[in-house]
């Protein structure tokens, strides 16, 4: 594609296969994610070649990047996966996941949901908030502490039992705490913060892992440009777009592609 422009009959396109015309347009061309099968920003240049807003785009759905003082360890624990319950932020959605450690950083369904919360802080101009790991998701972790107060075995001993952690992990991950004794010679502080820490591990993302690992695209043309019935440009009549370049990211689980589908829709009905 060359070149778009506005014409009295509707829209002149200039291509590599020659010159056409249409009483429409609808830009179906997608997001900048996954740039090895051709994602481009074509459809953000249209848009504002005709004076549309966009939504600054940015990777979501994507692995998060350890800080440096992290790496080391994630890179350890890399392969291996936890059941959590992820959240960015105290009013948003939190995710039952499973979340997996890399060489760079984290992953795993749980990490996808919740990074585009994480990227969405941009938007706001405010201080980025750390994403909270709740790392008992199936546990009253209080009552389970409680329930081996007098045990001789110490905390990591118990991680790899019933949460089943992987021993590596549940090791290391205690001795970064500095909980090494038996649980009866750990002080009710001691506990306490135990509780707290395995209900909320804090842990503030270096970044994302990009475009290239990304499942979908944040950001994109304004909805407020566009009808909400047909696709249509508020202002350029017969100018549509649909699908990711649009600024609605679902998460995972087929919503991006009902997006695609049902936006479609709607715009192929007006077209």
């Amino acid at each position: 594609m060359h070149s778009v422009a506005k014409t009295a009959e509707g829209f002149a396109l200039e291509t590599a296969e020659g010159h056409f015309c249409s009483q429409s347009l609808v830009i179906a061309t997608g997001g900048l994610a996954i740039p090895q099968l051709g994602a481009t920003p074509f459809g953000y240049r249209i848009a504002e070649q005709f004076g549309l807003n966009i939504i600054p785009p940015q990777p979501a759905l994507v692995p998060l990047a350890a800080a440096p003082e992290c790496m080391e360890t994630f890179g350890q624990w890399a392969g291996n996966s936890l059941n959590v319950r992820a959240q960015c932020g105290h009013n948003t959605p939190s995710f039952r996941e499973n979340l997996l450690f890399t060489h760079r950083g984290l992953s795993g369904p749980a990490i996808l949901q919740v990074s585009s919360y994480w990227q969405e802080q941009s938007y706001r101009r405010e201080k980025k908030q750390p994403i909270a790991l709740n790392l008992l998701p199936d546990f009253d972790i209080d009552a389970w502490l409680q329930s081996h107060r007098q045990s001789k075995s110490n905390l990591s001993q118990l991680l790899t039992q019933a949460p089943a952690w992987p021993k590596r992990i549940a090791q290391a991950w205690c001795d970064a705490h500095g909980w090494n004794k038996p649980i009866a010679e750990h002080s009710n502080k001691e506990i306490t913060a135990m509780c707290q820490t395995l209900g909320a591990w804090i842990i503030m993302p270096a970044g994302t892992l990009g475009y290239a690992k990304a499942e979908v695209t944040l950001g994109g043309v304004d909805t407020t440009a566009l009808s909400s019935k047909t696709m249509a440009s508020n202002t350029v009549p017969g100018l549509y777009f649909i699908g990711e370049v649009v600024d609605v990211t679902g998460w995972l689980g087929g919503y991006n592609f009902q997006w695609a589908w049902s936006s479609g829709w709607v715009a192929g009905q007006s077209a």
